[in-house]
């Protein structure tokens, strides 16, 4: 493996870098203060996004996106995650990938009006009754005729108030498995406007401000077989195919935020005088900055080696739970370190620390919470072994 970025690799990493310093950062005492994203700021940095290139760049090149290799993908990813995640993700979508697994009448009605910025997505799985466990869904989906009708209710569900459709995963059917009985569940696009379909305001959260989340409501939602995402009963195996990579963007995300608190909190360490001298000369801060460095390097390189590996095709969840694992849990511990060093002004909206601080405690519970993903580490561990 070559740890140095290519020349490409590294104009990315700047260019990105510059547009979240000019573009976003101005804008991030706005949203943290009123818990909202004004519609016409989403549309005038979108604007930009685009003529910068860095719209919908987790796409492939040909279907419009920039092609970026996984790898420099996170690179991408870890410097947007530095700003206000309201303003990095609305106003710099990246499309979920799993559009990509449309039809080539889907992709022209979904995907490409998402990647030239004219419709947004959103992707509904959680329910009230089952969030990780997604076999667990009673959302349902029944065949009636030709048709497929909706009923049941999702939540948590990101950005769907600004979406223009929804990609919803139910309950279609049920199968035998080794387990007993387990639910069958098929993918389909729901518009907005579709008679049956409701979105409505969902819960306050501490976590991302301005970054909304909504319950969808279904109640007897007819839709067309041409809404079905991928094969009928396998819905799991097309998020399986297409959804691998979001821990990973998590993880890069969370690598961004932590190095914008550590730089944070090394300038303090620095200029901060205590006791006749700068407060970095003391162990007890001293100590804290040498450990949070080292945490950040850990998690950077294993999220950065889960990415190379995924475009080896070697990539295991194993590798990508560990990666997640360790960035949003080192970043739990970074924004706290960060805001000891700073004391009472750590908590100041005067600051992005008391911002990360807040936005780090969702990390450890969405796209597959902590304890997921350690036993998902945990059950390659003993399969090795016959356990």
């Amino acid at each position: 493996m070559h740890f140095g970025l290519s020349e490409e690799q590294q104009l990315i990493v700047d260019t990105t870098r510059a547009f979240v310093e000019k573009e976003l950062y101005p804008h991030e005492l706005e949203v943290e203060r009123t818990g909202h994203l004004r519609r016409e700021l989403i549309e005038e940095i979108k604007a930009k996004a685009i003529s910068a290139g860095l719209y919908a760049a987790n796409m492939p090149a040909d279907v419009g996106g920039a092609g970026l290799d996984t790898l420099t993908w996170l690179l991408y990813e870890k410097e947007l995650g530095r700003a206000n995640y309201a303003l990095h993700w609305t106003c710099v979508a990246r499309p979920s990938n799993i559009l990509l697994a449309g039809t080539p009448e889907q992709r022209e009605k979904y995907l490409f009006p998402c990647i030239r910025g004219e419709k947004s997505d959103c992707l509904a799985m959680t329910e009230p009754g089952a969030g990780s466990d997604l076999r667990g869904m009673k959302a349902s989906a029944v065949q009636d005729g030709s048709d497929w009708v909706l009923n049941g209710t999702k939540h948590f569900i990101s950005h769907a108030d600004i979406a223009d459709f929804a990609i919803v995963f139910m309950a279609s059917g049920e199968e035998e498995s080794a387990r007993g009985k387990r639910k069958k569940i098929t993918a389909f696009f729901v518009d907005k406007g579709t008679p049956g379909f409701t979105v409505r305001d969902g819960y306050r959260n501490v976590s991302h401000r301005g970054y909304t989340n909504s319950v969808l409501e279904f109640d007897d939602c007819r839709l067309p077989a041409s809404q079905v995402l991928g094969d009928v009963h396998k819905g799991f195996e097309v998020a399986n195919s297409w959804l691998g990579a979001t821990r990973l963007q998590v993880g890069a995300t969370c690598l961004g935020r932590a190095e914008r608190a550590l730089g944070h909190a090394i300038d303090y360490a620095a200029q901060r005088q205590q006791f006749g001298q700068q407060i970095g000369k003391f162990q007890g801060v001293s100590f804290k900055l040498a450990d949070m460095a080292t945490e950040l390097k850990a998690a950077e390189l294993m999220v950065m080696e889960a990415g190379w590996k995924y475009d080896q095709g070697t990539v295991t969840d194993q590798d990508m739970a560990m990666a997640k694992l360790k960035a949003t849990e080192m970043l739990a511990f970074v924004a706290d370190e960060a805001i000891q060093i700073h004391g009472g002004m750590g908590l100041m909206d005067d600051l992005p620390l008391e911002r990360i601080w807040r936005d780090a405690r969702v990390e450890r519970i969405w796209e597959g919470t902590s304890e997921i993903q350690r036993h998902i580490i945990s059950r390659a561990l003993l399969r090795a072994v016959g356990g």
